[in-house]
């Protein structure tokens, strides 16, 4: 049976492949256009080229997503957990003037229902709005860097590194939130994103388990419940919804094929992807995750061995 130290480095490592995997078909919001690429193909991870109508990047790369959250891996594992004012200046670094998320098209196009211009997709990858406020906030050398406006899905991948690091610790969602709030400074962005590191947490330290929905749901009513949010409550009275949001995890538990589904109906792929990776890895472990995916990883290599030194903090 794995340990929790190997469910650590499996969620990580999950939720960066699936990302990646998702990649090439990322963001792709008409609904019958994915059906038109792929056709009968069995195989629709990592894509052989890039199809993504808003932004180009080679396949095996990982999306705007999945380079957040190999950002604040590598913060905390720098700084032996979460530091900050670090994990802002890594972010300025990753995704500053001087990164390769640097264009003037990025910086115009505020957000992607401009789908019809001839500039797109650019050529590199996509800041997303949160993004570009954290960017803004930060130059001007503010205290709280997070955006107040975009409460896009970047909370719950964000967070899988600092759920892998804290989970079972009762500091978890503190920490947690920190990450969340310091470019999504929203309390929806903070509810969806510690209901997913609650759920994330069960796996992490239980392994498989069917009830973990259930345990969550249970946690988010329980006026006790650490870190308490306005919205906790309208996630909890809504089970059918939130559980629709995971439908991925808790209805298929091959994540090979989980990851695939994802993929196939479009729209934000690669964050749930991310997140579905996370959660099936870190209960069926690493070797559930298939063998070329890992080759076709561009970064693989660096995200095991971060991934690794994460849960060594915790040994």
């Amino acid at each position: 049976m794995a340990s929790i130290a190997d469910r650590r480095t499996s969620a990580v490592v999950g939720g960066l492949v699936g990302d990646a995997a998702a990649q090439p078909l990322h963001w792709i919001y008409n609904l019958d256009k994915p059906k038109s690429i792929i056709g009968d193909a069995k195989e629709v991870a990592f894509w052989r080229k890039s199809e993504n109508p808003f932004y180009c990047v080679d396949t095996g790369e990982n999306s705007c997503y999945g380079d957040q959250s190999i950002t604040v891996l590598k913060s905390l594992v720098e700084n032996d957990g979460v530091n900050i004012k670090k994990l802002q200046e890594s972010f300025y670094t990753t995704f500053g003037p001087d990164s390769p998320y640097e264009s003037m098209r990025n910086a115009i196009y505020k957000d992607k229902s401009e789908a019809g211009s001839q500039s797109l997709p650019i050529k590199g990858p996509w800041r997303t709005g949160n993004i570009k406020d954290f960017l803004k906030n930060y130059s001007q050398g503010l205290e709280k860097t997070g955006s107040e406006t975009d409460n896009q899905i970047d909370c719950v991948p964000r967070v899988v590194s600092a759920v892998a690091l804290y989970a079972g610790q009762p500091d978890m969602l503190i920490r947690v939130e920190e990450v969340i709030r310091l470019t999504q400074n929203l309390n929806t962005a903070v509810a969806v994103g510690l209901a997913s590191a609650r759920l994330l947490e069960q796996y992490i330290l239980r392994g498989p388990c069917d009830d973990a929905v259930d345990k969550v749901i249970e946690q988010l009513r329980d006026p006790h419940r650490k870190n308490p949010q306005d919205l906790d409550t309208t996630l909890a009275d809504l089970p059918g919804a939130f559980q629709s949001a995971v439908h991925g995890i808790v209805a298929i538990h091959d994540y090979a094929t989980a990851i695939r589904s994802t993929i196939r109906v479009g729209g934000c792929n690669c964050s749930r992807g991310g997140f579905i990776g996370a959660c099936l890895a870190a209960q069926y472990g690493l070797e559930s995750i298939p063998q070329e995916w890992k080759k076709k990883t561009k970064r693989f290599e660096e995200i095991f061995n971060l991934s690794q030194k994460l849960s060594q903090l915790r040994s």
